[in-house]
């Protein structure tokens, strides 16, 4: 973390939120100020962590004037709500993936960062991790050849418990927002462009959120991508591209920190490593604070990344007949 600091507030006092309280710890920095729905929560977290600010309310964390950058970690489908007063306020933003529901949240949530001059970034993990950023550098200077096909499985075993926010559509559960978004992003950074044909397959679950499916995509450039999602039924989080050159096998890909490439001529077999997989969400607050201090050109691609997938995750869940309460 080479930029200025930034001074955080947090929204959430989940897994996620705990993780992001010690990764700036770990680089010699803090949060600011937390909000939570339910205060006792947020007091806790507080003394866990050392935070000095403790609000009722995430408005009244957006409307402090010393603090520079929110993380929103609440459930997918409260995140618009918390963008909109966040941005409004003029506070650069990160939120947890899946960063909205759909493609029309996201726009509008992109417009708003825009009007009020700040940085909209999105948490997912992929996006920031050195390992891809080092790939994508030898993939655009050619090392690779053209890549090919890409193949990403991810597959979770979750209770079927219709109170688990995996499979409560009132929790904007389902494998889509909650793990295909991985599987997509990681296809979309060795993509020359987005997907422009898609067609898919899903089997729901019993209360009618996405448990299995299965993506086949295509692009202008006729670089195809297949993805395999499954929330109730265990796969290995496993990458795989492919190229003229070679094919790089990327194994628990949504923090990954090395890689595999077997070479086509001679077979040989070269391993990169980049970073660590346990300061990913460093990397992601780095990212953030890099952005603001000036270095928008990243932060711009990841937005227009992740702008690509949530139109794939809410063309393919259109498709399905699949809909959330919010979007009924």
């Amino acid at each position: 973390m080479k930029a200025p600091e930034l001074r955080w507030g947090v929204i959430g006092c989940g897994i996620i939120s705990n993780e992001m309280a010690d990764a700036l710890a770990a680089q010699g920095r803090h949060i600011d100020a937390v909000a939570n729905r339910t205060h006792a929560k947020a007091l806790d977290y507080a003394a866990r962590h050392g935070v000095p600010k403790v609000y009722e309310t995430a408005d009244e964390l957006f409307a402090d004037a010393d603090i520079d950058a929110v993380y929103i970690t609440t459930p997918h489908n409260t995140h618009i709500r918390y963008l909109r007063a966040a941005l409004a306020a003029g506070k650069h933003v990160v939120c947890e993936k899946s960063i909205t529901l759909n493609t029309a949240e996201l726009d509008e949530a992109i417009a708003l960062a825009r009007d009020n001059g700040v940085i909209l970034m999105d948490a997912c993990t992929i996006l920031h991790m050195p390992l891809y950023k080092e790939l994508r550098r030898r993939m655009l200077a050619g090392d690779f050849g053209p890549v090919n096909l890409v193949q990403n499985n991810f597959g979770s075993y979750k209770e079927l418990d219709a109170n688990n926010r995996f499979f409560n559509p009132n929790l904007a559960g389902g494998a889509m927002l909650d793990i295909g978004i991985y599987a997509l992003t990681a296809a979309r950074l060795f993509l020359a462009s987005a997907p422009d044909q898609m067609h898919s397959l899903m089997t729901p679950a019993f209360t009618g959120t996405d448990d299995l499916s299965g993506m086949v995509m295509r692009n202008a450039e006729g670089q195809i991508a297949t993805i395999s999602l499954s929330m109730h039924s265990k796969q290995p989080k496993r990458a795989l591209v492919s190229c003229d050159r070679c094919y790089i096998e990327i194994d628990e890909y949504p923090r990954a920190d090395s890689a595999r490439i077997v070479w086509t001529e001679d077979g040989r077999v070269e391993e990169v490593r980049a970073g660590q997989r346990d300061k990913a969400l460093a990397y992601v607050l780095a990212d953030m604070e890099a952005a603001v201090a000036g270095d928008k050109s990243l932060a711009e691609f990841q937005l227009a990344v992740s702008r690509d997938v949530m139109a794939l995750m809410t063309d393919a869940r259109y498709s399905w007949d699949f809909y959330y309460p919010e979007e009924r």
